[in-house]
């Protein structure tokens, strides 16, 4: 190999790719599309939160286009998918990110609180995914990753057999049992989807230092073993690992990131 040919810089993991990222506006959403962007990727970043009278009328070919989406509604999300393909022929990446906290304890909990949290956590995780699967199916091709979390699996931080006010600042049963069906959600689509070349994965971290988790008490940082929140980069790190075409025989798998929290 000639030393010119040594210094040519690799191509960027996602080069070509088109990507759907939900939450797109948050903070981990936000991180996930720049990071796409940065490795080539062509980035729709859809969030509630971007007004859509400032939501782009196009596209952009590469790069990243923000636009107006509520993932709680089957026909909103059909349209965009639709417009991505109108644009770009193909979808090949979906970062679920899009989702609400809920915190307090299960005797406050009122029905339309848990009726808001499954609305956006769980069926807005299933419409978007359903929205690209033929897509997917159809090119033999695709990326599916879901934002799950630990309370899906250790049944809540909070210890309130030692201090009731922990449960007050904590992911409540609502938040938990969402994040629980995301992650039966991945197997169940995992398997469905194989056989197309799509893979469907989840990660679920721990507390992570979000404008989410500001209230997130010292005393449950203090029982992760790693001694510290996690980071946004932590995350994002993971979500493109799953992404990535090398992991393609990775699928219905749910990525523990949380210092040692939940080990399983």
């Amino acid at each position: 190999m000639s030393a010119s040919a040594a210094t040519v810089p690799d191509e960027p993991v996602f080069a070509g790719c088109v990507a759907l990222v939900t939450g797109g506006a948050g903070g981990i959403g936000r991180a996930v599309a720049d990071a796409l962007v940065e490795q080539g990727a062509c980035v729709v970043a859809a969030d509630l939160g971007t007004p859509p009278e400032r939501a782009a009328s196009t596209l952009a070919r590469d790069g990243r286009t923000d636009v107006h989406l509520d993932v709680t509604r089957k026909a909103d999300i059909e349209a965009l998918v639709a417009r991505i393909l109108a644009s770009f022929g193909r979808i090949d990446l979906l970062v679920n990110v899009a989702g609400m906290i809920s915190r307090g304890a299960a005797d406050d909990l009122g029905e339309d609180e848990w009726d808001r949290v499954m609305n956006v956590n769980l069926k807005g995780t299933f419409l978007c995914s359903q929205a690209v699967l033929p897509a997917m199916k159809a090119r033999r091709f695709g990326r599916i990753v879901n934002l799950g979390s630990v309370v899906g699996k250790n049944g809540g931080n909070a210890r309130p057999w030692l201090d009731p006010g922990e449960q007050a600042s904590a992911g409540n049963v609502a938040y938990g049992v969402s994040k629980a069906g995301v992650h039966a959600m991945t197997a169940f689509l995992a398997k469905e989807v194989a056989a197309f070349g799509v893979t469907v994965n989840a990660v679920a971290p721990g507390p992570i230092a979000t404008t989410m988790t500001t209230r997130f008490p010292p005393a449950l940082t203090a029982l992760v073993p790693a001694g510290r929140m996690g980071t946004i980069d932590e995350v994002v790190a993971a979500i493109l690992f799953l992404l990535a075409p090398r992991s393609a025989y990775i699928t219905g798998e749910v990525l523990d990131i949380n210092g040692g929290l939940w080990c399983d």
